[in-house]
């Protein structure tokens, strides 16, 4: 014998929909100030520096008064002690001088041959002039232009947005009941494929 009912049961449906949480950014105004700081090159030099010196070679054309006299001073002394040599050495030539010896023509005679001509010929300047240098120096600094950026932002707010989480059914749960048997009829008889029951005693 078959079952007459069927049962079927429809489960219940859901949609889920979540928005996560952000922070929405209300935009304001930002304004930027730009400043130049000017850079530039700059050298510097110092040229070769020639020192002369000709004080000593002028003193030697045309003296100083100083000079001059400390020169002539100088000359004083050496006549001094030239004469002072002549005379003695005279003196003990007349003195070692033996009887009928004449002594005054051989003296004589070495004053002439002893002494150098002069003829005043000189280099005018006799004395150089001083020279002296010190080296040249250059200097050679560069700066690069800079650029200052300042940001002034005004009116900037956040705003926090919670998350949210909606669910919604699609579908009721149900439970479907089916006869899924043939007719029944009352009395049983009237069925057309009655067939009598077969009772034994």
């Amino acid at each position: 014998m078959y079952p007459l009912i069927e049962i079927k049961t429809v489960p219940i449906e859901l949609q889920m929909k979540v928005t996560p949480a952000h922070l929405e950014y209300s935009r304001g105004t930002a304004q930027v100030e730009i400043r130049r700081d000017q850079g530039g090159l700059n050298i510097r030099s110092q040229p070769i520096q020639v020192n002369i010196d000709t004080f000593e070679a002028r003193n030697s054309v045309v003296p100083t008064t100083m000079r001059s006299i400390e020169q002539q001073a100088q000359r004083g002394n050496q006549s001094v002690y030239e004469a002072t040599a002549t005379i003695a050495r005279e003196g003990k030539m007349m003195m070692e001088a033996k009887p009928g010896e004449d002594v005054i023509p051989q003296l004589a005679r070495q004053q002439t041959l002893g002494q150098l001509s002069q003829v005043n010929i000189s280099f005018i300047p006799t004395t150089g002039a001083d020279i002296s240098w010190s080296g040249g120096d250059i200097q050679v600094q560069y700066q690069m232009d800079k650029l200052n950026f300042d940001w002034h932002m005004q009116d900037m707010s956040f705003t926090f947005v919670p998350g949210d989480i909606e669910i919604s059914v699609t579908q009721q749960p149900d439970v479907i009941i089916k006869y899924v048997g043939g007719p029944l009829y009352v009395p049983p008889s009237s069925d057309p494929n009655y067939e009598p029951l077969d009772v034994k005693a």
